[in-house]
This record gives structure tokens, C-alpha cells and sequence, in this order.
């Protein structure tokens, strides 16, 4: 499928009127019916305070509810009052039930929903309808007025996309084109065998994306953990073809890449010889210019990662590259990786409490994580949820499973694998949107 352009965006504004009362209700149902479980997500959230319809509804279903879908987001607003809804399906789904507590739900049924009261948000939703991208080449209007939005009132975007579609890197680059330093949040859907798409967006199921941009008063703080941890040097590419590299250097020493992994090889212990053989990636330097091993050194001492972490996808042995699930180039700075379940704790623990002393009180916590992480990497269930309420008790949790993370590195947006994509809903400091009463009219 390819994206196509142009085509009138579904918008909806809004800036709600000043409310001192910033509120979250979370619901989560594990009911195998539909109409079950929209009737305990009912009860959970309150649905007779009709008067004070949430400013935004955050919802996230299992794809085990495929043949349903369409009947899900009509049920939900004829008992759960908010002027706005957004979400998507997948693999799994996290939510918090009404008791508070934060739950990973994998391959099983579940439904989550969030009530969002924010007082003083800008809220432009907005649904990319598949065709072709407008150019990345050219100006940058031709995006906004695909989107229909208006980057000066936003902070923050979240981002959902079917998988079926194609071009999705492009996309998010053409996004980030037209509406730099916005964090953008989220990821790609859960796949099924219906015939309809994957992302909700008000009363309607729908495949091509569906976005929020969040501005006003709120804002999301991204926080990307990748889960990997690095083993020998940086190291520079000095020949590749497209997605292949062939020959790598670290200072005078050059080799192939399979002979560079082997030297690596005899410095590493037992268990991280067994874990290179299924739980081995390749960073690729996140950034054009050259990272050397003491920029690397400070990056991961401040809690930020040097690198991009890409799948390995094959081998030749005998010639020695490797082909990377990422496009290579001549010059770039590239490190190997191992992922485990202890350094993506390490890892997550390290951002997530960077977070918890520079970010503001958050209202709410979004998670995008892959479907390769949850009980498969950690042996056990609610294995991030449990990470962030060490360091944030009480905070309402939402997200699902998805085929991939969205998310910012080094200010700009990727697509991600393997990765806990979070975003924390924080107030937004006043003196970081323009005053809408100091606007002439």
C-alpha cells in the first residue's frame, strides 16, 4: 500500500476552558466478550459523570478482538462520555485497572481505556489517509497541510500507524520535517486478519495513521529505552552496500566484521558468548557527524544511548558482513551489541529515574513497548510497568504491544524494535506556548 496525497486530514481543535482540576481515570478489562468488557470498563470509569465529558479518551484493544473492532469504539462512547478518542489495536496491551495497578496483558484478551481532563490543553487530532507522501525534498507546507495542524500549538505528537502500510520511515521523517522539536510517541499496530484497519479515531476504525498533537498547557516527555548494552569498540564502517557491511576499522586495524566479532569474542565471558548467539545487534551511530569512544563513554554516562540499535539479519561467511536491518553508509561509527533482560533493566531504570528528577509531576504514563520484550525477555510478566512504578507509585499506566516503536533520539524520530517507547503527560511550563489573550484577535 502507498500513501496518497493529497486528501483532507480529519482535525479536530480544541482548547479547553481553564480548569484548576487536572484528572486521569483508567479502566482495564480482561472480559472475553466485547460487550463485556465495555461494560466493566463503564463501571470502572465512573460513566455516570456525563456532565464533564474527559477532554481526551486514550484507548487500546487486543487484536484478539479483530472481528469486533468496529463495534468497540461506537459501544464505548454510547457509555463512556469524552469528546475525543484515539488509540490503536495490538499484540498485547497495558493498562491500569481502577484498583491502580499497572498490568502488561500479552497475546490474551484485554481493553484498556483513559479518561484524560486537561485543563488548558490544545488538542488537533488528525488521520493520514494511504497514498503518496508529499516530497521530501521540497517545502515543508505541503506536510502541514496534509496533517492540517498547526505546529505552534504543539508540543508533543502521538503517532499511530496500521502495518499495512509501506513508506513508514518516510513518513516519520516527513513528519519530523514539518514539525521539528515535537516529540513524537508511538508505534505500529497490531496486525490481524480482518479487513479493516488497525487505529481508532473517534467513532471510526481506520488503516493509513491517526495522530494527537498535544499542546497548550500539557506536553509528552519521551523517554526511549532500547534494552541493549554494548560490547567492544566503536568501530568505523570502511565499506558497505546498501544494508551490507563489509569491512569495519578500529584505529590502524581493519577486518571484516565477522573477524571483528571474533576478536571481540575472546574478551567476553561464557554467558555473554551464548547470549551473541541469539541476542546479538549492531548500534549505528544515531547522529551524521563522528562519534569517538570518549563521546560514546559520556553518552552512556549521562544515561543517553551513542546508538541506534538495528537487527543483524544474515551473515556470509565467506566473505565475513553482515547485513543490518538499517541502510549503511562509509564512515559511520557502529558498535555491537548484546540484549539481555539485566541491562535493559539497567538501562530503563537509569532513564526512567533521569526523568523522574528533571521532568514535572506526571499526570500519566504512555508505553509503547515491542512485542519482543514483556515475559519473553524478562521471564516474567510486568516487567516495565514494574520499573516505572518503582520510581513513580501510583501513576496510571497505558499502551499497548506494538510492531514497532516510535520515539526521538538525539531529536529525531525513529522506528524503533525492541525498545520501551514511554511517554510522560507533564504539565507544560507557561512560558513554552504563546498566551492566546496576548494574540490579536
Amino acid at each position: 500500500m502507498a500513501w496518497r496525497f493529497p486528501l483532507p486530514s480529519l482535525l479536530r481543535r480544541f482548547r479547553r476552558r481553564r480548569d484548576p482540576s487536572p484528572r486521569c481515570r483508567s479502566g482495564l478489562s480482561q472480559h472475553v466478550s466485547l460487550e463485556g468488557a465495555v461494560a466493566e470498563l463503564a463501571v470502572q470509569l465512573g460513566a455516570a459523570a456525563a456532565d464533564q465529558p474527559a477532554d481526551l479518551a486514550l484507548v487500546f484493544c487486543s487484536t484478539a478482538y479483530a472481528s469486533d473492532l468496529q463495534r468497540l469504539l461506537p459501544l464505548l462512547r454510547r457509555q463512556i462520555p469524552a469528546r475525543h478518542w484515539i488509540g490503536c489495536a495490538g499484540g498485547g496491551v497495558v493498562g491500569t485497572a481502577a484498583a491502580g495497578q499497572p498490568r502488561e496483558l500479552e497475546h490474551q484478551p484485554a481493553i484498556s481505556v483513559t479518561l484524560l481532563d486537561l485543563p488548558g490543553a490544545e488538542l488537533q487530532l488528525f488521520h493520514l489517509e494511504a497514498g503518496h507522501l508529499p516530497d521530501l525534498d521540497g517545502p515543508s507546507q505541503p506536510w502541514l497541510d496534509w496533517v492540517g495542524a498547526d505546529p505552534e500549538r504543539a508540543a508533543s505528537m502521538l503517532l499511530f500507524v496500521d502495518p499495512s502500510c509501506t513508506g513508514i520511515n518516510d513518513l516519520i521523517s516527513g513528519l519530523d520535517y514539518a514539525f521539528p522539536n515535537i516529540a513524537k510517541l508511538g508505534g505500529i499496530a497490531g496486525q490481524h486478519s480482518a479487513s479493516h484497519g488497525s487505529l481508532f479515531l473517534n467513532d471510526q476504525v481506520l488503516d493509513g495513521a491517526v495522530g494527537c498533537l498535544i499542546g497548550g498547557d500539557w506536553r509528552l516527555d519521551p523517554v526511549v529505552a532500547q534494552g541493549c548494552r554494548p560490547i567492544g569498540p566503536v568501530f568505523e564502517v570502511e565499506q558497505a552496500e546498501r544494508n551490507v557491511v563489509q569491512r569495519l576499522s578500529s584505529g590502524q586495524r581493519q577486518g571484516t566484521p565477522v573477524a571483528c566479532l571474533q576478536t571481540i569474542l575472546e574478551t567476553l565471558t561464557p554467558e555473554e558468548r551464548e547470549l551473541v548467539r541469539h541476542s546479538l545487534f549492531l548500534g549505528v551511530a544515531k547522529s551524521n557527524f563522528q562519534l569517538n569512544p570518549a563521546a560514546a563513554g559520556e553518552a552512556e554516562a549521562s544515561g543517553d544511548s551513542a546508538f541506534l540499535v538495528r537487527n543483524l539479519i544474515g551473515v556470509d561467511p565467506r566473505t565475513g558482513s553482515v547485513a543490518v536491518g538499517e541502510r549503511m553508509r562509509v564512515g559511520q561509527q557502529v558498535q555491537f551489541q548484546l540484549r539481555d533482560a539485566e541491562a535493559s533493566r539497567q538501562e530503563q531504570h537509569g532513564l526512567l529515574l533521569r526523568q523522574r528528577r528533571s521532568g514535572g509531576e506526571p499526570l500519566a504514563a504512555l508505553l509503547f513497548a515491542c512485542l519482543g520484550r514483556g515475559e519473553g525477555l524478562y521471564g516474567s510478566p510486568d516487567g516495565d510497568v514494574k520499573a516505572c512504578g518503582e520510581l513513580f507509585p501510583d501513576l496510571p499506566i497505558a499502551g499497548a504491544f506494538c510492531n514497532g516503536e516510535i520515539g526521538p533520539i538525539a531529536g529525531a524520530t525513529h522506528l524503533h524494535g525492541y525498545t520501551a517507547s514511554w511517554g510522560f503527560l507533564v504539565p507544560n511550563p507557561p512560558q513554552a506556548h504563546p498566551d492566546p489573550a496576548s494574540e490579536p484577535a
